[in-house]
């Protein structure tokens, strides 16, 4: 795989930890890592009135920051700075990411998020409701994972709505770059309205389970074996939270199924799981792959 991955940078503990991952993957897929800084545009409030001087030590101080990152940087990836204007910092990563052709966007957590978890922001729910490039979540603490970890293992959440087809897509695309083993988990057991009866349905949709993880199987690179987790609990949260996750661990979801065409929207089920992931999740467009075969 040779591209290029999108990582918004704030200089912040959270942006750092968005480059410190957006960098092991760069290296592990031999990707072009784009650090991008976005500063307000024209469209600022009446409050704050255009000027050039301000404007200027701004953009000095972004080149600052944006050195300061790259600094961190193995090595080993080849890594660009951006400095952008933007009405917004999602704005300005989509239109970046488009201009590139990038396979991913990459961004930290909110202010506020614990180590080792997730939070969404503005930010990330405005990227996650406009993207039509597969979205990274980045949690808190990342940057602490020594860069030779690399990606160990590339957990792939099937379900049984539409969209699997795309998801199972760029697993394949992401297990042929970089050769990690694959685990399949399936959470159809806990994916249920909380008054059902999930002794019957686990009973019942044994077959369906099997059917769905078959079927997902088939999607990867021929040989490759991959592991089958079925996660249990009287709760997503409860049932990713007994999984067993390693520090270079990467988690793939789909989108909502009421997604617009080639657009992201993060569905019940994953919003939930992220209260529990304490790796990075990447969020893929349903109909990505589809429509893009069809143009």
């Amino acid at each position: 795989m040779t591209g290029h991955i999108v990582v918004g940078y704030t200089a912040t503990k959270t942006g750092r930890d968005a480059v410190a991952f957006a960098a092991r993957l760069a290296s592990a897929v031999d990707a072009v890592l784009d650090v991008v800084v976005i500063l307000p545009g024209e469209g600022r409030s009446v409050i704050t009135p255009p000027d050039a001087s301000y404007d200027r030590l701004l953009r000095e101080q972004a080149q600052r920051w944006i050195a300061e990152a790259i600094d961190r940087i193995p090595a080993d990836v080849v890594a660009h700075a951006h400095v952008r204007s933007a009405e917004s910092f999602a704005e300005g990563l989509i239109e970046v990411a488009r201009e590139l052709a990038a396979a991913y966007i990459v961004v930290g957590a909110a202010d506020g998020a614990t180590r080792g978890r997730h939070r969404l922001g503005t930010t990330t729910t405005e990227l996650l409701h406009s993207s039509d490039v597969p979205v990274v979540l980045v949690p808190r603490g990342a940057r602490k994972i020594a860069p030779e970890t690399g990606i160990t293992r590339l957990t792939v959440a099937v379900g049984t709505r539409p969209g699997a087809d795309a998801l199972m897509d760029d697993a394949q695309s992401l297990v042929a770059a970089t050769g990690v083993p694959v685990r399949l988990l399936s959470l159809l057991t806990v994916d249920l309205p909380p008054t059902a009866d999930t002794g019957a349905i686990r009973l019942a949709g044994s077959t369906q389970v099997d059917e769905v993880l078959a079927a997902a199987q088939t999607r990867l690179p021929e040989g490759l074996q991959a592991d089958v987790v079925v996660a249990e609990g009287e709760s997503i949260e409860d049932a990713v939270a007994h999984l067993d996750w390693q520090p270079g661990e990467v988690l793939l979801a789909g989108s909502s199924r009421l997604a617009q065409p080639r657009r992201l929207f993060l569905g019940s089920t994953a919003a939930k799981m992220l209260h529990e992931v304490p790796v990075p999740v990447i969020v893929v467009p349903r109909t990505r792959h589809k429509e893009e075969a069809g143009s």
